[in-house]
């Protein structure tokens, strides 16, 4: 008896389940005709979440992170380029753009963005592997231009601000990040201001920086009997700091030379270093944005390390 009753069970429930299947087989079938002869598209009423179309977003290059197509147009970079100026050849590397006068055999301007981030990363080992610039078409200055003329083979991207890896700092010994500066110049008030960018960075987390020779005032003299690269007579840089809450920033234009006056001495509104280097700053900022960032200075915004002024003037200066 009791082997029948489990079977019968087993068996009434078979017939129960292709009752069942039945009915709902009939059911939508009949939705499926409804739907389309009712002119409307038949859609399955329990999806399966791998049937369904993902809507993935699209992310731009991180920066620090290019592909080849980023790095042939300077990628996000470009919307802080400077226009105008003197014409040059536009040369994108990784992690920094440049503008190359083949004239004065340097670069116009570099451009790149320092960022606490890289700066606490480990820093890589410093290459002093200095080559011409594959990228330059006319051909980079060659560091055997430089060999006993007196002058530094002076970085306008810092080693140090690309130490965040071995491409980035190995890029910055291409010949046309390379400016000449004289030795304690180079040495001593041009490091300061280096160092006290990074630290600038490390307090605000973020800056743009565009910096370079100044080209179109008349230089010191020129070197090397290949390709006669131009002494610049001064250097500027200047800087955008566009973090909340207080957007700001700041330009400074130094002679080349030994000096024992303080940074802040130099500083200058971006408006100011438009009219001595002929270029436009930050032109893709919003206009009142621009206008308030660059007709006006701060410096109390910007501080300084009085430890290294000190520093450079007693030491730096006579190295």
């Amino acid at each position: 008896m009791a082997k029948f009753r489990q079977n019968h069970q087993k068996n009434s429930g078979t017939g129960l389940g292709k009752q069942v299947s039945i009915f709902t087989a009939l059911i939508a079938g009949i939705f499926l005709l409804f739907k389309t002869f009712a002119g409307g598209e038949a859609t399955d009423p329990n999806p399966h979440p791998n049937n369904m179309e993902q809507q993935v977003p699209k992310s731009d290059t991180a920066p620090g992170h290019t592909t080849e197509e980023f790095e042939e147009t300077g990628g996000y970079l470009k919307e802080y380029f400077p226009s105008g100026g003197l014409d040059g050849q536009l040369v994108h590397h990784q992690f920094f753009s440049l503008s190359y006068n083949e004239e004065h055999e340097q670069a116009n301007w570099v451009a790149y963005e320092l960022t606490r981030e890289r700066l606490n990363a480990k820093w890589a080992k410093r290459p002093n592997n200095f080559r011409p610039d594959k990228k330059v078409k006319t051909y980079s200055a060659t560091h055997y231009d430089y060999k006993r003329s007196g002058y530094d083979r002076g970085h306008l991207v810092p080693a140090a601000d690309m130490a965040f890896s071995m491409g980035a700092i190995d890029a910055t010994f291409y010949m046309s990040n390379i400016s000449p500066q004289v030795g304690n110049f180079n040495k001593g008030i041009w490091r300061e201001l280096e160092e006290q960018t990074r630290d600038w960075a490390k307090k605000f987390k973020h800056l743009y920086i565009v910096t370079g020779p100044v080209l179109n005032m008349p230089g010191i003299a020129t070197i090397g009997d290949r390709n006669e690269v131009t002494v610049p007579s001064a250097f500027f840089k200047v800087i955008l700091d566009l973090s909340e809450p207080e957007i700001k920033g700041i330009g400074y234009v130094m002679p080349n030379e030994v000096t024992d006056a303080p940074i802040h001495q130099f500083a200058k509104t971006i408006d100011e270093i438009e009219s001595i280097t002929g270029m436009d700053f930050f032109s893709s900022l919003e206009d009142q944005m621009e206008y308030d960032l660059e007709k006006k200075i701060n410096t109390d915004a910007w501080f300084i390390d009085q430890k290294r002024f000190a520093a450079r003037v007693k030491k730096w200066n006579h190295q």
